[in-house]
């Protein structure tokens, strides 16, 4: 798989694209986002680990340009401690956040336990089909519906909300939606699930999915 890496911090972009490139990954930086560029590559980018922190047009900025017309999934590098922008970047459509400076290891697990996520079996897939609700998700071409509306979610807010139906009636814990879903442990203050859930409900409507306090959540099995 191929990814982009965008960040202004040369001497990090090279040292993350060295440990990535040995652990499998084809890597393009960036050090500044240019939309030009990103036109000419985006068929063959299947990631973006984007920097809050850009030169110029910001990561946030970036990431809502990205969202405007691509599912690619986004990891976004935030400074340690700034945990208003891992909540802005996860309510604007990222898939999950790291902060920096981060181990290249723990970066490459977080990119494939995404990616699992994003690619699935096909053949079970092809076999995933549910309505709950009065919403229809497609595992197969990962797409959902409520009525007649498509609903545009992430790679990561359509398995969250996967899980959810798959369990729709039952209550579903932070620590396995954090571990199932986002491929880590839920740490203290993880707020990561609980954007994924929020973003959810503002495009599917309130009402499908409640917060159970203390445990989780659970998509009601109607209305």
């Amino acid at each position: 798989m191929k990814l982009l890496l965008i960040d202004d911090d040369s001497e990090l972009c090279d040292l993350l694209k060295t440990y990535l490139v040995q652990d499998g990954f084809g890597v393009e930086v960036m050090n500044r986002f240019d939309e030009d560029r990103w036109e000419t590559m985006a068929h063959e980018i299947g990631f973006v680990v984007l920097d809050v922190g850009l030169p110029g047009k910001n990561g946030f900025e970036v990431l809502r340009y990205l969202r405007g017309a691509s599912r690619v999934p986004v990891l976004m590098l935030t400074a340690r401690g700034e945990d208003v922008d891992r909540i802005i970047g996860l309510e604007m459509g990222a898939d999950d956040y790291l902060p920096k400076p981060c181990n290249p290891r723990e970066l490459s697990a977080r990119i494939r336990a995404i990616q699992r996520r994003v690619d699935g079996s096909p053949q079970a897939a092809k076999d995933r089909y549910l309505s709950v609700g009065g919403v229809d998700l497609d595992a197969g071409t990962r797409s959902v519906k409520r009525g007649s509306s498509s609903i545009p979610l992430t790679s990561t807010e359509f398995n969250v909300l996967e899980r959810l139906m798959q369990n729709a009636g039952s209550v579903v814990s932070k620590e396995e939606l954090t571990r199932d879903v986002l491929g880590r442990r839920m740490s203290s203050y993880d707020r990561a699930v609980d954007m994924h859930i929020s973003s959810i409900r503002r495009k599917i409507g309130e009402g499908l999915v409640c917060t159970v306090r203390g445990v989780g959540y659970q998509f009601l099995l109607k209305e």
